[in-house]
Parts: structure tokens; sequence; C-alpha cells
């Protein structure tokens, strides 16, 4: 921010709406990384969290959590597949590491295939299955049963997963690694590897999922079914923290017998679910995933227009419904354009693995007057950033 010369101190949200404490008001086309979908403070999840605080917002533990169970069966109603048990917890990073417990417990096998330039968290076995140096090589020597492949190299994926593979996890759009969209073979091919070897597949679908893609769960794109999905960053409904690990029978039957050999004590808890499942229903009566697909088509459109004024600074656009990512010729650019969006109060950032892109990821409630105004911005900065070259060449 202070790069950008703004300096501000976040004290008020809502909708797609971010204040200051000087009362600059923020289009917020970040939306917490993709932990925002349905805006900030949705009336509907803030009254569900509300109510549900006057009654019993912590579980006693020893007792029935209704609301878990009745979550747990929404979530199975609308996965993919056969997916419909699920485990509780309050990150994606928590969710991915109780995904690839959960694999190896189910399949009696070790070793997990990663893609190269994942973003799958920050705990030790999330970040083992991730795959960019900068965040890996402090904390080396990582958990040594994880292999990494390039993402869409079906060659080398068949090459890694054989017999000893418990699962092969991957990001159905890679978010961090700079929203890369994979081949349409892609995906349903990482399915067949699987089956062949008897491997598990995990996809994580902590920014991709729930509406965010144009699609419930950006797997729907490839009509593939997982074995195990990581959800959280939205699923708390932008309210309370809330994470799952989404499994078939066959993944969470080890379980039947051992629930405690994998367990957490705030998880799942009646806040939480509460969130989650005002969440759930906001999702599917005001169809926001096809709204996605709609206003992510018209913000995709509008980015291509610029790409042309601009082919000296923008080298791609690209991404399905809202989220979405700029490719700029090098880090500079990026970075310069993201401190005039923010100039102009937007509010955007880089991809983690990837700083030439830029990811704009709205609230899926945005509307076309809101995409207008950041296209308007987006032309500003880049004008802003061309000058500059030019001054400074």
């Amino acid at each position: 921010m202070k790069f950008a010369g703004v300096v501000g101190v976040e004290v008020f949200a809502e909708g797609v709406w971010v204040y200051d404490e000087k009362g600059n008001r923020y289009l917020d086309f970040l939306a917490g990384f993709g932990a925002l979908n349905f805006g900030h403070r949705h009336p509907r999840i803030v009254e569900a969290v509300k109510s549900q605080l006057d009654k019993i917002p912590l579980s006693s533990r020893v007792l029935f959590n209704a609301l878990q169970a009745e979550l747990a069966s929404e979530l199975a109603a609308i996965t993919p597949g056969k997916l419909q048990f699920c485990f509780f917890c309050h990150s994606g990073a928590e969710a991915v590491e109780a995904c690839i417990k959960f694999a190896r417990l189910a399949t009696g096998r070790r070793k997990i295939v990663a893609m190269k330039n994942a973003y799958h968290g920050k705990t030790l076995g999330a970040l083992s299955a991730s795959g960019r140096e900068i965040y890996r090589e402090p904390f080396e020597p990582l958990l040594s049963w994880f292999v990494h492949v390039p993402f869409d190299d079906k060659e080398a994926l068949a090459q890694a997963v054989d017999e000893d593979t418990a699962a092969v996890i991957v990001e159905p759009i890679q978010g961090e690694g700079g929203v890369i969209v994979p081949p349409e073979d892609f995906l349903p091919f990482v399915r067949k590897v699987c089956d062949d070897v008897g491997a598990l597949l995990i996809v994580d679908e902590v920014q991709t999922g729930l509406g965010r893609t144009g699609k419930n769960f950006a797997v729907e794109h490839w009509n593939v079914e997982p074995d195990l999905m990581a959800l959280a960053k939205s699923l708390g409904g932008g309210v309370v923290p809330l994470g799952a690990a989404v499994g078939t029978q066959r993944v969470f039957e080890p379980l039947f017998d051992r629930p405690l050999l994998h367990s957490s004590t705030l998880g799942g808890n009646p806040l939480a679910c509460a969130a989650g499942l005002a969440a759930l229903k906001v999702l599917r009566e005001e169809r926001l995933a096809e709204h996605a697909a709609e206003m992510g088509k018209l913000l995709i459109d509008g980015l291509n227009s610029l790409r042309e004024q601009f082919p000296d600074l923008i080298t791609d656009v690209r991404g399905k419904g809202l989220l979405i990512g700029i490719e700029f010729a090098n880090e500079d650019f990026a970075a310069l354009t993201a401190a005039g969006l923010l100039q102009r109060r937007v509010l955007t950032a880089y991809t983690l693995n990837n700083p030439r892109v830029i990811r704009l990821e709205p609230p899926l409630i945005v509307q076309p007057e809101h995409i207008d105004q950041a296209l308007k911005a987006f032309a500003e900065a880049l004008a802003q950033v061309r000058n500059l070259v030019a001054v400074l060449s």
C-alpha cells in the first residue's frame, strides 16, 4: 500500500465495498483471495450467525451437533459424484492436511503426486504439496513422499503415478500459480491415471469452489468426480472461518471405527456451521454460480479489449467465471498496475506463485456497474504505467 502512496486501515465493509478510517471507499475486486464469494457481511449469513450466537456458538463435544450433520448433508447433496462424508476444520490448509491423511489411510500407501506451481497452504503437509520454492526452501527438508510434476503434463503425470501412489492432489484451476486453466482433457486424464493404479484423486477447491468459476465446483466444468475435495475460504460465508474435507465412503470407512485418528476441537462448531448453511442457501437461491459466469464473461471481454489497447503491457487474459488472471510482460508492469488500481480505490493483488499475474476475483454479487468502474480504473492505471515506462526509457 505504501508503494502505491495509499496507507489505509479497513474499518467497515459491506457488499463489494471496503471503507478505511478516513471514510475512503474501495471497490473490492480481490474478495479476501476468494474468501468473500458472498460479499462482505451478506445480511442473510450475518443474521444466521447472530441467531446462532444466542443459542450455542461452540459445541460441548459430548452431545450431538445437529448443524454439523445438516451442513454435511447439504454438502453431500451438491458436491459432485459420490462425495458424501465431511470432516470440518477451519482453513484450507487444514482441509488439505485432512485429505492427505485420509488418502493414505484409505489406500495404505504413502506417495502423493502434486503439481509444480501449485498452492495448497503453508502447514507442513500442505506446504509439501505446494510447488513454489520461495515458500518451501526455508522449511526443508519437507515430507519426502511428495513428488511434483508440471501442471497439465500428462506424460510426466503418467510416469509418476504408480502402485505406490496414495493420491494425486490438484487444483482444477491453479489460482496462486497464475490462474492457469488446464487443457480440456487434462483433469479427465488425471482421473483415469488414478483409476488405473487404484490411487485417489484429491481436488483442492478452496479457491475455486462455491460458485467462483461459474459452476458450484470447478471440476464440474470437466465432469470429473474426485474421491476427496478440500473446501474452505467462502464456505463460512465470509463471516466465520470454516473448512471441510469431503470424501467418498471408501475414503471415510477406515475412520468409522476410529474417528479420533483425526479430530478438531473447534472444527464444525455450531456458529461456523450456521454460517456455512446460510452460505449454501444463498449460493443456491441467489443463483450465484450462474451470475458469476455472466459477470465473468463481461469482465473478461472488457479486459481483452484493454489487452488489445495495451499489448506492450498485457500478454494474456484468462480464467473462468470470476476467477480471472491478467498476465503482464514483466513483474514490474504488474506491480505498477496494481499500485495504480489501489490509487483509484480498487483492491487487487498478484498471484503468490506468479507475480506477473494480477488476479481479479470480486464477490459473486458484483454487478455490471462495478465491473465498468473497475475497467475504467484499469485503463487509467495501464495508461499511467505506459507513460512512466516511456519517461524512464
